[in-house]
């Protein structure tokens, strides 16, 4: 498929990502296929997540196409920018169409990038996830790629107020070995290994992150767990019944 829009999309953000001297740190890149189809699971913590989720997958030359919510797509700007760059729009009551558009590009050769907790984690950790990713992959036999985001939050979240021109924060954009689940693979038991792939991932660069909040006021961002102040899983969970 032709891709007019993508490409400028990329130099802008990478050209903001130099503006705001931002610190990416980019690791397992080599777990994205050069070719063929794949799809990308990864946490959610930010509302710019895709962006940097994207950036992940460009050392193997790949735009990835993300299941999204519909409403993005019907803002009169985001829109246009989201139909052009061939994301797949999410309608939750009617979510059959989305999954076989995912299908078809997954079966196309393409990359597929889904938000398995689909809403955003305000614990910053990894929180339970739907089984699409699984499904899709096994569907497809197409490797299943755990990826995870640290740092997207410092800019945008749930609860939060945006600050897109913060300077000099650090992001980083890991990837995992590939899981190859099949047909037959019970698909809780591929979600569970999933979720503890992510869940490791995410607990190594939370812990090598080369910044930490400037005091008190600004621990917001951190788990609990790390020192910080965002509320903890078991809370969230307590809240929720």
């Amino acid at each position: 498929m032709a891709d007019l829009v993508y490409p400028p999309v990329i130099a802008f953000a990478k050209t903001m990502f130099r503006a705001l001297n931002m610190k990416i740190t980019i690791e397992g890149e080599e777990h994205v296929p050069a070719s063929g189809g794949a799809v990308i699971a990864c946490n959610h913590i930010s509302y710019l997540d895709f962006i940097f989720c994207g950036l992940g997958a460009r050392r193997s030359k790949r735009l990835v196409r993300f299941m999204a919510k519909e409403e993005i797509f019907r803002h009169s700007i985001g829109g246009p920018l989201m139909r052009g760059m061939h994301h797949i729009p999410v309608d939750r009551d009617a979510g059959m169409g989305s999954y076989k558009a995912a299908l078809t590009a997954l079966k196309a050769g393409e990359v597929v990038g889904v938000f398995p907790e689909a809403t955003i984690s305000p614990s910053f950790m990894i929180k339970d996830m739907k089984s699409g990713a699984a499904r899709l992959a096994a569907s497809t036999g197409t490797p299943l790629v755990p990826m995870v985001l640290w740092g997207t939050q410092r800019f945008w979240t749930k609860g939060r107020p945006r600050d897109l021109t913060k300077r000099g924060v650090a992001v980083t954009i890991a990837m995992g070995e590939p899981l190859h689940p099949q047909r037959r693979d019970p698909q809780d038991a591929v979600m569970a290994e999933l979720r503890s792939r992510m869940t490791v991932l995410l607990d190594r660069v939370q812990r090598s992150y080369p910044q930490q909040p400037a005091g008190p006021d600004d621990a917001w961002w951190l788990p609990a767990h790390l020192g910080g102040t965002a509320p903890e899983p078991a809370v969230l969970e307590a809240e929720a019944q």
